[in-house]
C-alpha cells in the first residue's frame, strides 16, 4: 500500500504539471510583478488547508513577502468541528478580513480543495474588492461534484481570477482495499505545496532575470543567516509581522 500511495501521488502530481503549467506559470508572473512593486502575497486556507500557508511562510529557502492570513478558529487546535461548522457560515469571513492589509498589486491564494464553503468563496471576493490578484487552488472535480454552499451558488473557481488545479478527486481520498468500505488517505496538502513551491521556484528565477534581487530567507541554522534574514525582516516588517 505504501508503493500504491506514492505510485498514486506521482500519477496526480504529473497531470498538475501537464495540465496545470502554464497557470502556475502565469501565478508566477503575477507573483515577481507583485514583489518588485511592494506587494506582499496573502495566503489563506481553512482546515487543513491553512496548513499550506505555513508551508511556505517564513521557510528557509522561500521568499520573505509571504502573509499567512491566520484565523485561529478556522484553524483545527481550537475545535476540528468548530472550524468545520465555522467555514460553512455565511458573513463569517469579514470578522476577521476586515483587519487585513490588503492593497491593490497584491497577490491572494485562497486555497480550499471542495470549494464549495462560503469562508473561502468570501474570502476570495474580498481579496478582488480591495485591489488584489486572487488564485485559487482548488479541486475542479470536487467542486463540481458537489452543490455550492454560499448564498450566491458558486464555487471558488467561480470568483478566483485565475484557477488552479490539484486534481483531487471528489473527497481527497485516493486509496483503496478490498476490506475498507471507504476510500482513504488524502492528496490534496501534497499536491497544493508542490503547487506553490513550484510557483515561488519559478517567480524566483523570473526575478533574478529581470535583474531584481529576490527576497529569499536562508536557513537560521546556516551560519551569517541572522544577519542575511534581518535586513530582509526589516524591509517588510510594516505588512509582515514575524
Amino acid at each position: 500500500m505504501i508503493s500504491s500511495y506514492f505510485n498514486e501521488i506521482k500519477r496526480i502530481l504529473e497531470n498538475v504539471e501537464n495540465s496545470e503549467a502554464e497557470k502556475m506559470k502565469k501565478a508566477s508572473s503575477y507573483m515577481a510583478d507583485s514583489i518588485k512593486n511592494n506587494g506582499i502575497i496573502h495566503l489563506f486556507g481553512c482546515g487543513h488547508s491553512h496548513i499550506l500557508t505555513e508551508e511556505v511562510y517564513y521557510r528557509a529557502g522561500g521568499l520573505v513577502p509571504i502573509h499567512p492570513i491566520f484565523h485561529e478558529p478556522l484553524m483545527l487546535h481550537e475545535g476540528a468541528l468548530k472550524s468545520s461548522q465555522l467555514e460553512r457560515s455565511e458573513n463569517y469571513a469579514v470578522k476577521f478580513m476586515e483587519s487585513q492589509d490588503i492593497r491593490r498589486g497584491d497577490l491572494l491564494f485562497v486555497i480550499s480543495t471542495s470549494g464549495r464553503n462560503p469562508v473561502p468563496v468570501d474570502v476570495a471576493l474580498y481579496g478582488r474588492k480591495y485591489g488584489a490578484t486572487v488564485i485559487g487552488i482548488t479541486s475542479k472535480e470536487y467542486s463540481s461534484s458537489q452543490p455550492s454552499r454560499h448564498p450566491s451558488g458558486k464555487h471558488l473557481y467561480d470568483v478566483a481570477d485565475l484557477v488552479i488545479d490539484n486534481h483531487s478527486p471528489a473527497g481527497d481520498a485516493i486509496m483503496s482495499h478490498h476490506q475498507v468500505s471507504e476510500k482513504f488517505s488524502p492528496s490534496s496538502t501534497v499536491t497544493g505545496a508542490s503547487i506553490l513551491n513550484a510557483i515561488i521556484s519559478e517567480s524566483v528565477v523570473l526575478l533574478a532575470e529581470s535583474g531584481y534581487t529576490p527576497p529569499i530567507f536562508l536557513s537560521g541554522n546556516m551560519e551569517g543567516a541572522d544577519a542575511h534574514n534581518q535586513k530582509l525582516i526589516g524591509k517588510y516588517k510594516n505588512r509582515v509581522q514575524l
